[in-house]
């Protein structure tokens, strides 16, 4: 890659790289000395061939219930170090953690900016939070290179807020929804449980044609979780969506969610996508968690999101519909014909979605929906897909 190479020390405070190896050394393929990692001795270090930047911010303030969470990056680090590399040449940078601003916004600000530069360059960063809200200023980050985004959040909650305008982890996506310019084009919940979540804010969800996935039904098929997270430019992950058996590290930990296993496939679901340009693991608290079992998994998600990425591919957005076989269902009831794509590289499925040519350089992007060989099925049995109905009310 031929890109120049970004400083934006000024935002970062250097690692303490003993500290996180506990004085430890580490060995050849281990990540910890794979990283090009930014420390006082080092300096900041060379962008210009990553693929992954990591970003540590020490910011909690908004968080509920959760103080502490800002001190989970190198406690992450400290077991992200440990792993080693697959069946890939890894090419990751740490840039070092982001403290706290004079405001939470400030804070965003910082994050805002160093990730617009990344993402420019066609460097993926890799945020290790401090609370969930931070998703809001991952999300401001696409701003600044003027691209309309899907938003996939796995959470257990929607994190809309109750009657109050304050910043916080549980009103974040509220802040989204509100801001403007909006350059949002779809937002997923993925693992929300119904009794932590007002009936309102489902039926709300459901008249912005926002897409939500129980729990249950995530479990039950997990696969069919694939294509929602595949549709996703940022995903965000509130640890908390993981059962506290798994992950005892976090101020709202539940007995019920994902499986420490489960969470390792839907952050591999992300890091295959071709489209997921951005990741970021957000609650876990340190003080929660004394025996390290919830840094320890967000390790092995970051692990599996990197793993995903070198497995990436080159379909939608980069191949040609030639790359495709495709199947075109006509339904009767509907007088809808819908196109369907089947990819001869990884045998994954799209649906055609048409939009009005005028806002072809808005929606191009998002035409091609990602589905799965059931909703074929279900549009041969004469049934409108949802995925493709959803969508459809958004373009016209």
């Amino acid at each position: 890659m031929a890109n120049t190479n970004l400083d934006y020390s000024d935002f970062f405070k250097p690692l303490d790289l003993n500290s996180i190896a506990g004085g430890n050394q580490y060995l050849a393929t281990q990540l910890g000395n794979l990283a090009a990692i930014h420390t006082s001795a080092s300096g900041w270090p060379d962008l210009s061939e990553c693929h992954f930047a990591i970003i540590g911010v020490n910011e909690d303030r908004p968080a509920v219930s959760n103080i502490g969470a800002a001190d989970a990056p190198d406690e992450v680090r400290k077991y992200l170090y440990r792993l080693f590399q697959g069946n890939w040449n890894v090419k990751l940078a740490d840039l070092g953690n982001i403290a706290a601003g004079a405001t939470p916004q400030d804070t965003d600000f910082a994050i805002k900016t160093v990730m617009g530069g990344l993402l420019r360059k066609n460097i993926i960063p890799i945020i290790i939070g401090g609370s969930h809200h931070l998703t809001y200023a991952q999300y401001l980050a696409y701003e600044a290179i003027e691209q309309t985004v899907n938003l996939v959040a796995i959470d257990p909650r929607f994190d809309i807020g109750v009657g109050s305008d304050e910043y916080t982890s549980q009103s974040w996506v509220s802040k989204i929804i509100l801001h403007q310019p909006n350059f949002l084009f779809n937002f997923s919940n993925v693992g929300y449980q119904t009794y932590f979540v007002e009936q309102s804010a489902v039926e709300l969800m459901s008249k912005l044609n926002f897409d939500i996935h129980r729990l249950g039904v995530c479990r039950d098929k997990i696969a069919d979780i694939e294509p929602v997270i595949r549709n996703a430019d940022l995903v965000s992950f509130d640890i908390s969506c993981v059962r506290r058996a798994d992950a005892p590290g976090c101020g709202f930990a539940s007995p019920n969610g994902f499986s420490g296993d489960e969470a390792c496939q839907l952050a591999r679901y992300a890091g295959i996508s071709d489209k997921c340009t951005s990741f970021g693991i957000f609650e876990v608290n340190p003080l929660k968690d004394p025996e390290g079992h919830t840094s320890h998994l967000a390790a092995q998600m970051i692990w599996c999101f990197v793993d995903g990425y070198y497995n990436r591919k080159k379909d939608f957005p980069f191949g040609t519909k030639d790359d495709y076989t495709r199947y075109r269902v006509f339904l009767k009831d509907q007088n809808h014909e819908i196109i369907f794509f089947k990819s001869n590289r990884s045998d994954r499925w799209w649906m055609e979605v048409p939009y009005p040519p005028n806002q072809k350089i808005r929606f191009e992007r998002h035409a091609l929906v990602p589905c799965t060989y059931s909703d074929y099925e279900l549009a041969c049995a004469e049934e409108m897909p949802d995925r493709w109905w959803q969508t459809f009310q958004k373009l016209s």
